[in-house]
């Protein structure tokens, strides 16, 4: 971007070239189902809890990753104060009990985020009433007790019943409290849908048990076949949530993670679980259709797998994007080091970030999980931190959903103290610092809060020649650059 130079105490000069900062989404998901990420275990106290948060986050942004999916709702629980949904045993090991002393976990891990730069994604499971993973008993305000006629058992586990109307109007109130009371920079779903099936002792499959619902759209008027039926609860729910969203607040993003094989055979060679059919998730769909502002599918195979592979993959989830969203695939990170999981080696992941750079349609990655960056198997962080993550990157702007870019910044240079401000006097989303040292450029971003920045670390032992500032907005729109030449140069 071509602007001209304008600083306090400074002359006006030709325009200069200013490198874009690099854009790229770069996220982990925190899962709280079954403490595999936060808290550890269910019996550590407010203060570990809040401890272990901000290590996780101040871990995220030593990486220079911009965003957290934090899960929030394992299963008709609440890892927040709820008026609808009980507090999730993960936290303090009995369903129904809040923290002690109380805080808001949900709170605190956006408030931890922000502070630090990053974006914080509520993560919600939409339908799943209780997981097998659950071990303290159902409080008496859950979902089961209070409204059992929308609930299902299949196998070990309880799900709501995406076909009954009533079951999904809940599970939207209960995101729309989210977005309406908290600070949410989106909001985010992975891959359970329907549930995934299971079989009897014959391994026979059983099928969902949602004959009553059934009957009763069939009695309203219903004539799809029940497959597709299933689908369209699915479809129509999806496309509530974001309509809901925007309708409230624009700037939220919803995202999903499908299961990375929309269907076997798409591409031709692609083999394996076919969640079209099984969970009734038509993403393809959602991600024509611009129902999600970003697809995160998740391509939990390597590269040179032959029936799963990650390039191919990423390729035809691209060629779906026919509304320009973002196209985010998740990478399963904890699978480096882990005999149980494939036992990778650390340079799958980093060729998988490479072969999403090199694929102009998509613009980022999501780790699974961040459990495997905080405790650095084999080297996985590092070699980030080292490698595609030694830079910091903005997340890619989201234009479609409207909003003027922020305008020129106020700022002024004392000394070696940066002085930041805004026009209209409210503080930005992010601020971009960008610092010429004989013909390289280093790249900082900060929160919008900050006011004012200490040059003296960012370009060495040796004084920048330029300096460009520019504000960002949470749409992730840039606006012009104010460049200063330091007096001297």
């Amino acid at each position: 971007m071509l602007l001209s130079l304008v600083g306090s105490g400074n002359c006006t000069f030709a325009a200069d070239e200013v490198p874009d900062p690099q854009r790229e989404f770069r996220a982990a998901w925190v899962a709280t189902v079954a403490n595999i990420d936060w808290p550890s275990n269910r019996n550590l106290t407010s203060e570990q809890q809040q401890e272990e948060l901000i290590a996780l986050m101040d871990r995220a942004a030593e990486l220079n990753l911009n965003s957290i999916i934090f899960q929030v709702r394992p299963h008709c629980d609440a890892l927040y104060a709820s008026e609808l949904e009980p507090w999730s045993e993960y936290l303090t090991g009995s369903m129904g009990k809040p923290p002690e002393p109380f805080y808001d976990p949900l709170e605190l891990a956006i408030e931890l985020a922000h502070e630090r730069g990053l974006e914080l994604h509520a993560w919600f499971n939409p339908y799943r009433a209780e997981g097998a993973s659950a071990k303290s008993g159902r409080s008496p305000d859950h979902l089961s007790h209070t409204n059992p006629g929308i609930v299902r058992v299949y196998g070990k586990q309880l799900w709501l019943d995406p076909g009954e109307p009533s079951a999904a109007d809940h599970s939207l109130a209960v995101i729309m409290d989210v977005v309406r009371r908290y600070d949410v920079d989106g909001i985010h779903f992975d891959d359970y849908f329907y549930p995934y099936p299971i079989n009897d002792h014959k391994k026979n499959r059983i099928d969902f048990p949602d004959e009553q619902s059934w009957l009763k759209a069939q009695a309203a008027g219903e004539t799809l076949s029940r497959d597709n039926w299933r689908r369209k609860n699915v479809d129509d729910f999806i496309a509530r949530v974001y309509e809901a969203i925007k309708k409230e607040k624009p700037w939220v993003k919803f995202g999903v993670s499908p299961f990375g094989i929309w269907r076997p055979g798409h591409p031709k060679q692609i083999k394996g679980f076919d969640a079209y059919a099984s969970l009734y998730a038509d993403a393809r769909k959602w991600f024509r259709e611009g129902s999600v502002d970003y697809l995160t599918p998740q391509l939990y195979w390597k590269v040179d797998s032959s029936g799963q592979s990650y390039p191919i993959l990423l390729r035809w989830w691209d060629q779906q994007n026919e509304q320009g969203r973002h196209l985010w695939p998740g990478n399963f990170t904890s699978r480096v080091a882990n005999p149980d999981s494939g036992d990778w080696p650390v340079d799958e992941i980093t060729e998988q970030i490479e072969v999403t750079r090199k694929h102009p349609g998509a613009t980022g990655n999501v780790h699974f999980s961040m459990k495997a960056l905080l405790q650095d198997e084999r080297g996985m962080a590092e070699a980030l931190a080292e490698g595609q993550y030694q830079q910091p990157a903005l997340v890619p702007a989201s234009p479609w959903l409207g909003g003027e870019a922020p305008k020129m910044p106020e700022v002024s240079l004392h000394n070696h103290q940066l002085r930041l401000r805004t026009n209209d006097q409210e503080s930005p989303w992010l601020w971009v610092i960008q610092t010429k040292t004989g013909d390289s450029w280093q790249t900082k971003i900060l929160p919008g809060h900050v006011v004012e920045y200490d040059l003296t670390g960012q370009s060495g032992s040796a004084a920048p020649s330029l300096i460009a500032v520019t504000a960002v907005d949470r749409l992730g729109q840039a606006g012009p650059a104010r460049v200063l030449q330091p007096q001297g140069h």
